[in-house]
């Protein structure tokens, strides 16, 4: 008998930690989500330009919409800076921020305009980068660019940082095309990494190696 009701024990306890595992992920897929929903942006110093992958010289779909997006909140005088951020997985290539500044000179942004971080290959270090640049320019106020899946996480580090933040997600992304299965994936993914971070951050583990690739 105590067998039995030592087993039902723990069926009810692995029965609730399930269900709070799965309302957790609903509630931070459906955070995500409202993240990067599109908002009315107040003037800011610089827009941050989440990297992305670089095709040699050229910037990837993705972060073609990327910087776009940026060069177009530049133009249109919602940022007077861009900062471009990224680093290279290969040695000997260009770096995401040094092709994002590249292809926004040639869409009119003046060079003087434009800062770089090189040396990052995941969001977290392109932040944490990005705070020394913003101290060293005298920069205060700013709007994180990227996909909009990936804003509620950027945003997360960067108020962790210290950094003053909007978001704007880019006006076309693959992620609006894709098959519902596939945004699934892409917002669960998003979910756990907020969960990591989160336990990382609590336990002020300063190497969050799981970010080195995202």
């Amino acid at each position: 008998m105590r067998l039995i009701a030592f087993t039902k024990k723990i069926l009810k306890t692995l029965l609730y930690m399930s269900l709070f595992v799965f309302f957790l992920l609903i509630f931070l897929c459906g955070w995500v989500i409202w993240q990067g929903q599109e908002r009315q942006l107040q003037t800011a110093d610089a827009a941050i330009v989440l990297g992305a992958a670089a095709w040699g010289n050229k910037p990837s779909p993705v972060f073609t919409e990327r910087i776009r997006h940026g060069v177009n909140l530049y133009h249109t005088g919602v940022v007077r800076k861009l900062i471009f951020t990224g680093g290279t997985p290969k040695d000997g290539f260009a770096t995401e921020a040094e092709v994002g500044e590249r292809w926004a000179i040639q869409h009119g942004v003046s060079k003087k305009d434009i800062l770089i971080e090189k040396t990052s290959r995941n969001t977290l270090y392109n932040l944490t980068n990005t705070a020394e640049i913003a101290k060293n320019n005298n920069l205060s106020s700013f709007i994180i660019v990227s996909d909009p899946y990936h804003l509620a996480r950027a945003k997360l580090m960067a108020q962790h940082l210290n950094l003053h933040v909007q978001t704007s997600p880019t006006p076309t992304s693959r992620f609006n095309n894709m098959a519902w299965y596939s945004k699934l994936r892409i917002l669960l993914h998003e979910a756990y990494g907020i969960v990591l971070y989160y336990i990382f951050h609590l336990l002020e583990i300063v190497d969050q190696t799981y970010y080195l690739n995202h």
